[in-house]
Order: structure tokens, then C-alpha cells, then sequence
């Protein structure tokens, strides 16, 4: 079924990119939004708009049964949930799809089953793929889970079973710490995502994060080959790259081998990304988990590839087969991405809300922002920092690296801080530039350097 009018249950950057997506395909567009953003660049780009709720996410962006009151008073007949806020939730897609909507992105049971991690883990191991190891099922015995640790060997971390981004992790370096942090874990997870169920996994020392983009439409799953994620603040990610710098050919192939089996074994639909710990002294890989929707970092995979992935994705929703063969996609130059938070990086990354006095955005050949700010623009304190990414490609790494310096002291955002001064001195890195880091690497460097303001 063709999508004529398509809601987009989102905000932020990634509203913005939908509706360009949508509107390539010539698919008139409908933006949802809460009393905070009345006036985002989202709203003012999409053909209509419908408001939603107060700020608080619970009562607008996180409102099911508000998205849906818009989606049939707007007269949408497809949802596309972006990332972060439902986009994971099984019940909202399964709820898209009772009221007779297309929901593009999985199934809704395929939601459930990867997205729970503990799951994702046993149908990654029946697809042949290697897991970290850790627990075999979620933990509620402390004592038990105590025993599993020690013998797993510490360090080892305390995972929530449910969510991403980072909440309900915490390192455990010894029985004591595990005692005292598996309880904080718990009740962490269960207060973002509303299960406190938790698991334990190895901790791999020095470890990069790399993980492979995915297209399937049901039947035929293919990759987009690999991004590098190492550079994390708090399991953040902070600097993206495709393709990553380091990983030998042969490992590539399997890593990208074992993301399509996996994506295949479950009937894969919509754009996913499976993510693997990388051990760079063993050369082994690990799964850690798939996420079920379009990633913040994807625009490197298309600067790399050339191919539109939102776009591809929506046509999915409508029944399109892939229009992709995988000798179809290949690789061509090097990208890398920053994220620019409204944060303050000398002051502790504290949040930046505020209003957007003045902005020039950097252009040129190979360069890309995505975001949602124009001059004059309300940051709201309510959401997630993220204002938008900056985006460079070149034919190798080190013109990537020359583009992004570049670029970056060109981007100027007034009235507001940012992390764009944390990107200048990370581009001057000569670690960073020799791709000489994993995923400590950036907590460990904050340590030794200070941030000044642009």
C-alpha cells in the first residue's frame, strides 16, 4: 500500500530528516509536537502539525494514544517512529498497526524479541553469531548472580535486560562492587524503561564498538557494512565514523556475515543495526545487541554508500521489495560524524538550554549538517541535548579528518553551549587521528584534557 500522508511520531533533528525523506518521495507529511515545540524547525517544514501534549515527553512524545488521536485527525495513514522516545516499543508499533496504520519499521514481535537483551542474545547464538559471555537469562537472585560473576571473572558489567542508551549499566570490578551496583542497576532500569530486569556480561578490556547497518524487507536482509562507535562519554556516543579505521578485510566480511544471518533468522523489516564488541588484540567480535530502527549515526553509512536509508525504509513500510542486491552496495571513501549537544563541556557537559542567537551552518563539497536549529530557535531543557550532526566525507580518513577541521571552525551556534570545542580538540587528537582509541578511550582522555570554549 502506497503511503500518501505520513505522521512523524519525533522531534528533534531526525523529525527533520524524515520529512526530506518523505518529501522526496512526494509523501505529504504531518509532525506531531508538545507546547515546547510549537515553533521547531519540524513544525515549520512538515504540510501540517499537530500538538500533542505539555513538554513532559511522558504526557506528549511518549503518549500513544495522543499519537494516534493526531494520526486520525490529521487523516495519516502511516507513523514513522524515528529513534529514541516509542521507537522501540513494541506496544506502540503494535497499537499503529490495530488502528489500521503502516508502522515503518518492524513488527512489533520483532521489537519484543530484540529488544529485549537477554532474547536478542539467544536468537543471536541459534543464528551461529557470538555473544559476549555472561548470564544466560535475566537475574533476579542476588546471591546466584553474585556466583554467576565470579565465576564470568571481574570485571563484568551489570546490563538492564530492557532500554539502550546507556541506563542501568554499571562496571563491577569485584564482588564487593557487585553487591553494592547491581541493586542501582536494577532500580535504574526499572525507573527508564519500566523493567528493572537485569543481566551480567563480561567486561572486554580496550574493546571497540563497531556494528553493521541492515535493510530487510521480510524475505532478504543485506548490509550496509560497519560503523565504528568507540569514542563514548558515559556509553554515549560521542564521534561516529564509517568505515572503521582499523578492522582487517577478513573480519569485515564476518562481521557483516554474521549481522545479515541474524537479521535473516528473525524475517528482518525496516532498517536495523546490530552492535558487536570488537576485541582488537584477540581479532573476535561479540554481539551486544540489535537496535530495531534507524540509528542517530546513519548518515555516514549513506556519505559512504551513496544510498538514501530513510527513504529506503519508508518504502519498505509500503511494500516495496529491496530495490538493493548487496553487490549493489559498496564502499567509497571515509566519513565521520559529530554529535553537537547542547552541553557544556568545561563546565561537566552541564545542558545548555536556551535560545539560538545567531548560526552559520559550515558547507561545501563532502560536508553535511543535520539538525534543528535556524536563528532564534528555543533549545527546551525537557529532551535530549542533541541539536543536530555535523557530517564530512573524503576519499580517505586523513581528508575526512582535514574536511571535518574545516568544517568545524567554520559551524558557529550563539546563545547556547555546545560541543563543538570538545570536537575541535578530538580532531587535533593525535590518537584520534591515528584511530588509536576503544570505547574508555574518551572518558580517559576527558581525564587528562581540559575543554576551553570556542
Amino acid at each position: 500500500m502506497a503511503i500518501a500522508s505520513l505522521l512523524i511520531a519525533n522531534r528533534g533533528e531526525i523529525a527533520v530528516r524524515i520529512i526530506r525523506a518523505a518529501r522526496d518521495l512526494g509523501i505529504r507529511t504531518v509532525q506531531v509536537y508538545s507546547q515546547a515545540d510549537a515553533e521547531s524547525l519540524a513544525v515549520q517544514l512538515a504540510d501540517s502539525a499537530v500538538e500533542i501534549g505539555p513538554p513532559a515527553a511522558a504526557k506528549s512524545y511518549l503518549n500513544i494514544e495522543a499519537v494516534l488521536a493526531a494520526a486520525r485527525e490529521s487523516g495519516a495513514d502511516a507513523v514513522h517512529p524515528g529513534y529514541g522516545f516509542l521507537a522501540e516499543n513494541p506496544g506502540f508499533a503494535d497499537a499503529v498497526e490495530a488502528a489500521g496504520l503502516i508502522y515503518v519499521g518492524p513488527k512489533g514481535a520483532t521489537i519484543r524479541l530484540l529488544g529485549d537483551k537477554i532474547a536478542a542474545r539467544e536468537a543471536a547464538s541459534k543464528a551461529g553469531v557470538p555473544t559476549v559471555p555472561g548470564s544466560p537469562d535475566r537475574i533476579d537472585d542476588p546471591a546466584a548472580a553474585l556466583d554467576l560473576a565470579a565465576r564470568i571473572g571481574f570485571p563484568v558489567l551489570i546490563k538492564a535486560t530492557a532500554g539502550g542508551g546507556g541506563r542501568g549499566i554499571r562496571v563491577a570490578k569485584d564482588r564487593t562492587e557487585f553487591s553494592r551496583l547491581a541493586p542501582l542497576a536494577s532500580a535504574e532500569a526499572k525507573a527508564a524503561f519500566g523493567d528493572g530486569g537485569i543481566y551480567i556480561e563480561k567486561l572486554i578490556q580496550k574493546a571497540r564498538h563497531i556494528e553493521i547497518q541492515v535493510l530487510g524487507d521480510g524475505d532478504r536482509v543485506v548490509h550496509f557494512f560497519e560503523r565504528e562507535c568507540s569514542l563514548q562519554r558515559r556509553r554515549q556516543k560521542v564521534w561516529e565514523e564509517a568505515p572503521a579505521a582499523t578492522l582487517p578485510g577478513d573480519m569485515r566480511r564476518e562481521l557483516c556475515a554474521a549481522a545479515v544471518a541474524l537479521a535473516q533468522s528473525v524475517n528482518y523489516r525496516g532498517a536495523g543495526t546490530l552492535e558487536f564488541l570488537y576485541d582488537d588484540d584477540a581479532k573476535e567480535f561479540y554481539f551486544l545487541e540489535m537496535n530495531t530502527r534507524i540509528q542517530v549515526e546513519h548518515p555516514v553509512t549513506e556519505f559512504v554508500t551513496g544510498i538514501d536509508l530513510v527513504r529506503e525504509m519508508i518504502r519498505i513500510a509500503q511494500g516495496e521489495p529491496l530495490a538493493l542486491r548487496q553487490e549493489d552496495i559498496q564502499l567509497n571513501g571515509h566519513a565521520i560524524e559529530c554529535r553537537i549537544n547542547a552541553e557544556d563541556p568545561a563546565n561537566d557537559f552541564m545542558p545548555a538550554p536556551g535560545s539560538v542567537t545567531a548560526l552559520r551552518v559550515p558547507g561545501g563539497p563532502g560536508v553535511r549538517f543535520d539538525s534543528m536549529l535556524y536563528p532564534g530557535c528555543e533549545i527546551p531543557p525537557f529532551y535530549d541535548s542533541l541539536l543536530g550532526k555535523l557530517i564530512v566525507w573524503d576519499n580517505t580518513r586523513a581528508g575526512a579528518l582535514r574536511r571535518l577541521q574545516g568544517a568545524l571552525s567554520e559551524l558557529e551556534i550563539s546563545g547556547v553551549s555546545t560541543t563543538a570545542p570538545l570536537h575541535r580538540a578530538l580532531a587535533a587528537d593525535e590518537d584520534v587521528r591515528s584511530a588509536n582509541f576503544h570505547t574508555r578511550f574518551l572518558e580517559q582522555w576527558l581525564e587528562r584534557n581540559d575543554i576551553s570554549p570556542a
